[in-house]
């Protein structure tokens, strides 16, 4: 798999994400925001960081940079596309996936360790966590905060598009609706999530739980070729 980080001016876990993203065994390279292209990026990462500055609002500057126009067009014909923190925000306001990330309700940037709950393992971004498992990810956001209106919310809990949750012992670190810490889009194929899995990627950070995020879109991308190989 060939992963393709964007980097966008402010982004400060661009690095982080690429290191991640060799380590689970991926051929990987950075793309910059104003490029038009993904270069043959089978997977795009939309990564940390404070994109335009976070002016207006996060994210909000971000959606209208050229390579957004690519990583639709790659989303729309089925190609990944994970947004992490920063990521979350720019795919939320370009519509890539449902929701809005709202200030935190302490109305303070808050970051710490996090338990995730796994609420799919079906999906190219949880295939090779275990059942039963829960992550143990960083946070750090000012605006993390997952709102959607009740009714669609029944309807993205009924569709399957919850894909991470906060659980205890820390709980819900910033308010989000519902616990909810990441989200799929309706095809399953691009995907929101508020903690960091690039900076839980080696034992040495404290955690290496996130890595098993990457090894699943690894592992779904082998499988996959293996099916159409067939």
């Amino acid at each position: 798999m060939k992963a393709g980080i964007v980097v966008f001016p402010g982004s400060n876990c661009d690095r982080d994400a690429l290191h991640a993203a060799r380590l689970a065994g991926m051929e990987a390279e950075l793309l910059w925001h104003e490029d038009p292209g993904l270069h043959g990026s089978e997977l795009v990462i939309l990564p940390g960081g404070f994109a335009y500055g976070d002016y207006l609002r996060a994210g909000a500057l971000a959606r209208f940079s050229p390579v957004m126009r690519a990583i639709e067009d790659h989303a729309e014909r089925g190609g990944l596309v994970l947004g992490i923190c920063n990521g979350f925000q720019v795919l939320a306001e370009a519509g890539l996936v449902p929701g809005a990330l709202l200030r935190n309700t302490s109305l303070r940037f808050e970051h710490r360790w996090v338990r995730l709950s796994v609420e799919r393992h079906d999906t190219p971004f949880t295939a090779a966590v275990p059942a039963g498992a829960t992550l143990r990810l960083p946070i750090a956001h000012g605006e993390g905060c997952y709102f959607l209106p009740e009714p669609e919310l029944d309807a993205l809990h009924a569709r399957g598009g919850i894909l991470f949750r906060y659980a205890d012992p820390e709980g819900n670190p910033n308010g989000s609706a519902r616990d909810i810490a990441g989200v799929l889009n309706q095809r399953g194929n691009v995907c929101g999530l508020m903690p960091h899995p690039e900076r839980a990627s080696e034992a040495v950070l404290g955690s290496d739980d996130g890595l098993l995020l990457f090894r699943s879109l690894l592992e779904s991308a082998a499988a996959h070729a293996s099916g159409v190989a067939a």
